[in-house]
């Protein structure tokens, strides 16, 4: 049996329950289009990251941070969502910079000696983009009075609204779910800033399947869209588009990388 997991938006529970809907949709589709061995449900067991490198994989999604950074070459990119979400723009997204609700801060400069959060050094969205936005004000590689990783970005949000961190970069489509669904957790912080805007988080299946495969896959992500059966499923997903993008289409967040390392800011510190 071949591996299906589609685990970076998974929360709060309208979104989980939503994205199984859809997997029944794809699912079925690739049985009908002749593709052997699709799972009926999708897997809950293995780490999100372990199934992106997995041998067996049909189709995951991954970060595009990762992307560039691990797994060129080693998967192949099926098609990029598009989100409807404030911050989205068709699969490009950015980054909501969030401070407490309460907090005096204006400006990112005002975020100098504050205390910082990121969900996990690989994230795009978390880590990529936020370092690129502070790499112009940093001194000597560094900027905040500290670091704490959070493992998630609802984690970061907490850590802002429990006192533990003065600041964190949360990307735009859980800080839209979330508003959506549980705005309660967002009651305590504010958008102080948006990011810089990169590619999504790509559909991925495994370096060896073949243009056949790949082409059917992309055709159910696109029958999805249409499809008027998900209409409903779509809205809880805010999911507007499927589009295919390419490796060059992700090299800018190797490059946002690059740049920052050029200001001296390698790492958020």
């Amino acid at each position: 049996m071949r591996l299906a997991s589609i685990a970076m938006y998974v929360s709060p529970p309208p979104i989980a329950a939503a994205t199984e809907t859809l997997w029944a949709f794809l699912r079925d589709r690739l049985r009908q289009a002749g593709l052997a061995d699709i799972p009926d449900r999708l897997d809950a067991d293995i780490r999100y990251d372990s199934a992106w490198t997995h041998p067996d994989l049909l189709l995951a999604q991954t970060c595009g941070y990762p992307y560039v950074k691990h797994l060129r070459g080693k998967v192949r990119l099926v098609a990029t969502p598009a989100y409807g979400h404030a911050g989205c723009d068709g699969p490009w997204k950015c980054s909501m910079v969030i401070v407490a609700r309460d907090s005096a801060v204006t400006s990112l400069s005002g975020l100098r000696g504050m205390r910082a959060a990121i969900n996990e050094p690989d994230s795009n969205s978390g880590v990529n983009l936020f370092r690129a936005t502070i790499a112009p004000l940093a001194r000597h590689g560094r900027f905040f009075s500290s670091v704490i990783e959070t493992g998630g970005h609802r984690g970061s949000i907490d850590a802002i609204t429990t006192g533990k961190a003065d600041v964190a970069a949360i990307d735009a489509v859980t800080y839209g779910n979330t508003l959506r669904y549980d705005p309660d957790r967002l009651a305590g912080v504010r958008v102080l800033v948006e990011t810089v805007k990169g590619p999504g988080l790509p559909f991925i299946t495994r370096a060896t399947a073949d243009d056949r495969e790949v082409g059917i896959l992309r055709e159910a992500l696109q029958a999805a869209i249409g499809a008027p059966e998900l209409a409903a499923t779509r809205d809880t997903l805010s999911l507007t588009g499927m589009v295919p993008l390419s490796d060059a289409d992700y090299q800018p967040l190797a490059d946002l990388e690059t740049e920052a390392t050029r200001h001296g800011y390698a790492v958020i510190a």
